[in-house]
């Protein structure tokens, strides 16, 4: 019960987060896309940064048990997922969490947002054997595999470097770029002024 109650209070958090930082707002997401304000972006590659050194150094540490690490296979049928899953994140300017966040902020929008997403995901359950059937879902790589391989961890790793340095450099990575990258990439189209 207490691991339901704890969920609960890191969700409705990590939610006001989302809603603080703008990332419930698709105008913010829809900003970051087209590189006119990368403020949200640096706050995405900040998390990242922090949670990836925070896992890492506390697995070092040991305070973090690698035992609860889940590592998701590699297949095809994720990648183009992904792709999907970016061109509607572009298209409403939500993405799953996101979008729950914005209804309970009370956009009605994000509403539609998570019927669709809901209607799409029964059409996927509905159609799972024919997915299934085709491949697209066989793994490769190894199926469960991490960049290093994390002592204790049940994963292989795709090389030898130790897992747990390496998500601690890859996190350093994503803070530092978090902090270097600058607030927009491109300048919004100035709207026309009239002749005088």
């Amino acid at each position: 019960m207490m691991s339901i109650v704890l969920a609960i209070v890191i969700g409705l958090a990590f939610g006001a987060v989302l809603d603080r930082v703008g990332a419930s707002n698709p105008n913010f997401i829809g900003k970051m896309l087209n590189l006119t304000n990368l403020n949200l972006a640096k706050s995405i590659m900040l998390a990242i940064g922090i949670g990836s050194v925070l896992m890492f150094g506390g697995q070092m540490l040991g305070l973090v048990d690698v035992g609860h690490m889940s590592v998701k296979s590699a297949y095809a049928g994720v990648f183009i997922g992904g792709l999907m899953l970016g061109a509607g994140w572009a298209l409403a300017g939500y993405c799953p969490g996101t979008g729950v966040v914005a209804a309970a902020s009370g956009r009605k929008d994000a509403l539609f947002f998570i019927a669709g997403g809901l209607l799409g995901a029964a059409a996927y359950m509905m159609t799972y054997p024919a997915w299934k059937n085709s491949g697209l879902l066989d793994g490769f790589a190894g199926g469960k595999v991490t960049l290093g391989t994390v002592p204790g961890a049940k994963y292989d790793g795709l090389t030898a470097f130790p897992g747990d340095i390496l998500g601690l450099l890859l996190g350093a990575v994503f803070i530092a770029v978090a902090f270097a990258l600058p607030e927009r990439i491109m300048t919004a189209k100035s709207k026309a002024q009239p002749a005088e």
